[in-house]
């Protein structure tokens, strides 16, 4: 399959880059610290991670302690409520923590481990991957500082108090809007001081070159299990695959085990309360070519060409850019990008609760939205939604701000 030049049979093999680069998006603007201590991870990844023990040792993490694989549930009273088009979901609330998160952490402190480090350093917004490098330095016995928004602490109370017993230092950031980009700003500060026994375990495929590229390989098997799963279960492919959109971590490890299949693919950004700037977060919609923390992408600006203030009633999506290689099939026309708006994604989220008893996250309620309404313009075929994690984390928050529908 070729896209825009690009030949989709290598495309895994082809990019990124050896600079770090998906066309021209991605790379590392850093720091020559800063630099020496990505190229360090980088030889590090490309070297301990291909190694058999490595691979034997993740993958008896994932079997064993992750629960892995997840399964595809269809949605059979959703799909009969709307008409002939049948929904299927790849269950990444039930990978252990809860969300997709818990599989690039597990590989970034299994990495620490190997390279000598005592500490692991991230940001979170929604908390999911958070609690979930608590959880995988807990597993490995390293140091864990969680910078984390002010505002996002408040929306997310539930997996502070996660991260907390789980043994985590939660650090509270209160510069600017107090939620995600700060939260990276204060992480990032805190590596640049630490990065010789500490390692900065990113919670998307953003930042610098080589975390794009590796928190997409870790999460690439959600796409490889959800492409065996579905076509075990149905006897073919998908017609459509669904995800949701913040830095893109979950879209990504989806997207890419079906990138080559002919098979259309939605990434769907937070519209937030509507396309005025500053009350959304969908940047590949409506941003235009920037850096920030490190990575050339696309992203929403201010007036100065700053990153502009963003908003999504999802915590884990209200960012100003996308990762790298989003931009990249953004611009090809392999992936089609979207957005959903916070009204519809409130609605999906008490929909897929009433009907299928799955509650889940409102970052992948984004997802649930967009099927619904792709499902009722298509006369026939299937969906196969990535759901990236469950929405524990969100129940005070939905109720105290919308009630019970």
């Amino acid at each position: 399959m070729n896209f825009g030049g690009v030949d989709f049979d290598t495309y895994l093999k082809n990019y990124p880059d050896s600079e770090g680069y998906y066309g021209k998006y991605g790379g590392a603007y850093i720091s020559k610290e800063l630099y020496d201590a990505m190229k360090e991870i980088t030889e590090a990844y490309f070297t301990i991670c291909k190694s058999s023990k490595f691979i034997s040792e993740l993958r008896k993490i994932r079997r064993e302690f992750q629960g892995r694989p997840t399964p595809i549930s269809y949605l059979e009273r959703l799909s009969g409520t709307i008409g002939n088009v049948q929904i299927y979901v790849k269950r990444e609330d039930l990978n252990h923590t809860g969300a997709h998160k818990l599989n690039h952490c597990m590989g970034e402190a299994l990495l620490a481990k190997y390279m000598g480090k005592k500490k692991v350093i991230a940001e979170t917004g929604a908390g999911q991957h958070g609690v979930a490098l608590a959880t995988a330095a807990a597993y490995f016995g390293l140091e864990c500082d969680i910078y984390m928004g002010a505002v996002d602490i408040k929306k997310q109370a539930p997996n502070v108090a996660r991260m907390k017993i789980l043994g985590a230092n939660v650090i509270e950031v209160t510069e600017g809007l107090q939620t995600l980009k700060e939260a990276v700003d204060a992480a990032f500060l805190a590596y640049s001081k630490e990065y010789k026994d500490a390692i900065y375990c990113i919670g998307s495929v953003v930042g610098p070159h080589p975390f794009p590229m590796m928190v997409r390989d870790f999460q690439s098997v959600v796409g490889i299990e959800a492409r065996e799963q579905f076509l075990s279960m149905t006897g073919e492919l998908p017609d459509a695959v669904v995800a949701c959109v913040g830095g893109g971590s979950n879209a990504m490890g989806m997207f890419s085990g079906f990138l080559n299949d002919p098979v259309d693919i939605y990434g769907i950004e937070p519209l937030g309360r509507g396309a005025t700037l500053g009350d959304h977060a969908a940047s590949l919609q409506y941003g235009s070519e920037g850096i920030m923390h490190g990575f050339n992408s696309i992203m929403l600006k201010d007036e100065n060409g700053d990153p502009a203030p963003v908003y999504s009633v999802a915590s884990g999506l209200d960012y100003p850019s996308s990762g790298p290689e989003h931009a990249f099939l953004h611009d090809l026309g392999r992936v089609k990008y979207d957005a959903i708006g916070d009204e519809e994604t409130i609605d999906a989220f008490f929909t897929l609760s009433r009907l299928e008893g799955i509650i889940p996250a409102i970052e992948s309620s984004h997802a649930v939205a967009y099927a619904i309404k792709l499902a009722k313009e298509m006369s026939h075929g299937s969906i196969l939604v990535c759901l990236s994690g469950r929405g524990d984390k969100d129940m005070d928050y939905i109720i105290e701000n919308y009630g019970i529908r």
